[in-house]
Order: structure tokens, then C-alpha cells, then sequence
């Protein structure tokens, strides 16, 4: 690191102590975006960076609720609103034990940069809770979702905050935290996306992060005039980005061979398709949270406690979550040859990893491009609620396939080294960071 960044750094950590995720994530623009501000001084005399860097509001609250036993318990709820330059506050909820600070500032700040990206009107938030939805019953998941939404709905509006789903918000939740919404507010708006296809959600949103990291894959493949067609493929995660991924992956013409969970992965030598990728929905809707189950219904091989990144494939796609995939992955990844690394969940490669991946002059996406196609789609799901109207899933499609080549036309613009190489984390951030900044110039001191 440069001086300059040490120094930003050391700020970042003296007002943000012990936040180890947000540190990493701010690193990894900072890096990028400090060179670049020292080439273009409007943004360094304006401290956009430092300004970009701090939440407009961050916002905790108790989350009552009563189990089916009838015993109390309480939660934290938040809700980081970070930056709204662009548009309103737009970025997911997540219920999760591992729900804190850090990592809900780690993943709203991306969510700028992210929301950029897609050049729809969308500001970055993030929020959620520590609840954990695993082994509750409907109604008590429906419960909490009515004592979070209770304090949230004061906060959060279709022109002023829009969350969606993430880990442990699927659809389920998200119903019940509209109904409270609609309740309290008595009007049926936008507020959320991620709704259900009969009361205002998109066709497409559940595969959307998935299919978006595999159109970008597929962009960054062409660069060296590859393709997916007969490609080996290595995906981690079993929810709905690593579906979406493996569904994409095979109408492309590609073999994905793994899968993974908490308790290890599967090797599927024949590739996983047909009703194969149906399986994956079925494992997912049990909760149980664990690949098992698929080696033992398909006769495949589990490795547990594993993870698929030392599989020989030619294209790996990291879609389970942050800091997944370390140095030594990385190491064994370009050891066997892989060609090309598309980030599907929100930071799954370790800096170390990220740095081995460029050194080998592998293609390389950060999340905050390739994992855009979601919120991409939450976007559109906006813009169908404003309409009052619904797109078919191939013009929603068509729509998100055209998104993520925008993004990927972007972060060659920015990334492209003088050896040719395109550096997709430098692209990703400044592009990113340049219509955030510039329209932070144009509202003055926001």
C-alpha cells in the first residue's frame, strides 16, 4: 500500500474500530480509487472518498418477538442507508446469527459502487438482523418479520429506501414484510422487491444474480475469444445465485461438476442438469442447509468440510459467501489451469486470492460487477411497480443480459492495463465510484 492509503486506512479504522469486513471492503476501493483522485483533484478537494465512506445514516433497533412457546426473545435490527446520490437506498436484508455492523457497512458500501453500476437510479443500502430463520416455524419467522418491519416502516419508502431479500429474506419473509408495511402504512407501493409474482414482483429475480454473473463471465470469456460451450465449471453455494448459475452455465453449453454447503461439497462428474438443478430447489426449500443430500440421491461423491476449489475446471464461480475462497484456493485453481473466476456472492475471494488470480493474469470479476445481475433485476422490479406492469421473463432477461454488458463495457473502459490485461477491480471501482462521485459534485455538500 501507498502512503496515502495507509493514512486514509488508518482513519477508516480509527472511526470504524474492529469492523474487520467494512476495513477490507474500503481497502480494496481505496487501493484503487486513492491513485485515481490524485489524477483528478476535483474529487480529492471535495473529500469525496471520505464522504463516500461514511453512512448518511445508520440505523439499529430491539426486534421483540415471541416464539411459539410463548417465550420473549430480542433481536437487533438494521438498516445502513449510505448513499443516495443516484437514487433511493437500494440494497438487501439479511437475517443471520453473523449479522453485525461490519458486514452490513462491508456489503452497503459495495452496494453503492454496485447499484452504479447498472446506471439504474439506485443509492446503496444494506440492512437486517441477527435473527436466525433456521429451524423456526412460519409463524414465528412471520412474528419477527411484523416486529422488524414495525420499526423499519418508519424509514424506508419506494422514493426513499427499497430493501430486498439476501440470506435468510426469501420469499416467504419478504411477504410478511409487506403485509406489515401495507398494514402500517395502509398503501400498496414498491417498497420492496423480491415480492411475490402475484402482488408486484419481476419474473426473473430469484436465478437474476446468477444468470448476470454468467453473462459477465460470458463477456469476459470473449475477450479471449472463449466461450462456455464445453467448459468444466466449479460453483460453490446451493441457493439461488449458485442455481441461477448452474442453470445459465448449462443452456451456455457448460458442464458444472460441484456444488457446496456448510457441511462440504459434491463432485458430479456428469454434470449437474435437468433435474439435477430441480433438486438444488427442493434442497434449499428444506433449511436444512447442507449438499449432502444431493451426493446421497444421485450417487455422486461429498467431500466434507471441502470446498470444490481443487477440482481441475476450466471457470470457477464462488457464489456462497464472503471470504470463501482464500490464497491457497486461488494457488490450486491456477495450478489446474482455470481459465476465468466470476465473483457471484459479495466479496468471496480473499485479497490474497484476488491477487494471485491477476498475477496469473486469469479473468477476474469482483462481486460488485459480475453479482450486479440481482440488484439489477430488483431495479427493473421498481420500475414494473411504478408502471403498474409486468415484462415477460424473456424481456426481463433480454433487459439484465444487456445491463451486465454494459457493466462489463464500463470496467474495460477503466480496467484495461498497458499489457492489455483488463484489471476488473480497478475497472469495477472507478467506474463505480465516477457517476457516485459526480453527482455527489452537483448536490453540493451531501
Amino acid at each position: 500500500m501507498t502512503d496515502k492509503v495507509n493514512k486514509f486506512m488508518d482513519g477508516i479504522i480509527a472511526r470504524n474500530p474492529g469492523e474487520k469486513e467494512f476495513h477490507q471492503a474500503v481497502l480494496e476501493v481505496a487501493e484503487v480509487i486513492i491513485p485515481f483522485i490524485e489524477e483528478n483533484p476535483v474529487y480529492k478537494d471535495a473529500k469525496i472518498l471520505e464522504r463516500l465512506t461514511e453512512p448518511e445514516r445508520t440505523i439499529m433497533f430491539k426486534v421483540p418477538w415471541q416464539d411459539d412457546n410463548g417465550e420473549y426473545h430480542i433481536n437487533r435490527g438494521y438498516r445502513i442507508e449510505f448513499n443516495s446520490a443516484i437514487g433511493p437506498y437500494k440494497g438487501g436484508l439479511r437475517f443471520h446469527p453473523s449479522v453485525n455492523l461490519s458486514i452490513l457497512k462491508f456489503l452497503g458500501f459495495e452496494q453503492i459502487l454496485k447499484n452504479s453500476l447498472t446506471t439504474l437510479p439506485m443509492g446503496g443500502g444494506k440492512g437486517g438482523s441477527d435473527f436466525n430463520p433456521k429451524g423456526k416455524s412460519d409463524n414465528e419467522i412471520m412474528r419477527f418479520c411484523q416486529s422488524f418491519m414495525t420499526e423499519l416502516y418508519r424509514h424506508i419508502g419506494p422514493n426513499t429506501d427499497v430493501p430486498a431479500g439476501d440470506i435468510g429474506v426469501g420469499g416467504r419473509e419478504i411477504g410478511f414484510l409487506f403485509g406489515q408495511y401495507k398494514r402500517l402504512k395502509n398503501e400498496f407501493t414498491g417498497v420492496l422487491t423480491g415480492k411475490g409474482r402475484e402482488w408486484g414482483g419481476s419474473l426473473m429475480r430469484p436465478e437474476a444474480t446468477g444468470f448476470g454473473n454468467v453473462y459477465f463471465s460470458q463477456e469476459m470469456l470473449a475477450t479471449k475469444g472463449e466461450t462456455f460451450k464445453g467448459k468444466t465449471v466449479a460453483v460453490s453455494g446451493f441457493g439461488n445465485v449458485a442455481w441461477g448459475a448452474v442453470t445459465k452455465a448449462n443452456q451456455l453449453g457448460a458442464k458444472v461438476v460441484t456444488i457446496s454447503g456448510p457441511d462440504g461439497y459434491i463432485y458430479d462428474k456428469d454434470g449437474i442438469s435437468g433435474e439435477k438443478i430441480d433438486y438444488m430447489l427442493e434442497l434449499r426449500a428444506t433449511n436444512n442447509d447442507i449438499v449432502k443430500p444431493y451426493a446421497d440421491e444421485f450417487g455422486v461423491e461429498f467431500f466434507p468440510g471441502k470446498k470444490p476449489w481443487e477440482q481441475k475446471v476450466d471457470i470457477a464461480l464462488p457464489c456462497a459467501t464472503q471470504n470463501e475462497l482464500v490464497e491457497e484456493d486461488a494457488k490450486q485453481l491456477v495450478a489446474n489451469g482455470v481459465i476465468c473466476v466470476g465473483e457471484g456472492a459479495n466479496m468471496p475471494c480473499t485479497p490474497e486470492a484476488i491477487e494471485t488470480f491477476q498475477k496469473a493474469k486469469v479473468l477476474f470479476s469482483p462481486g460488485k460487477a459480475s453479482n450486479a445481475g440481482g440488484v439489477a433485476v430488483s431495479g427493473l422490479e421498481m420500475s414494473q411497480n411504478s408502471l403498474r406492469y409486468n415484462w415477460t421473463s424473456e424481456e426481463v432477461d433480454k433487459k439484465l443480459h444487456e445491463i451486465m454488458k454494459n457493466i462489463h463495457e464500463a470496467c474495460k473502459k477503466y480496467g484495461t492495463e498497458a499489457d492489455g490485461y483488463v484489471n476488473y477491480v480497478k475497472g469495477a471501482n472507478i467506474a463505480g465510484f465516477v457517476k457516485v462521485a459526480d453527482a455527489m459534485l452537483a448536490q453540493g455538500l451531501v
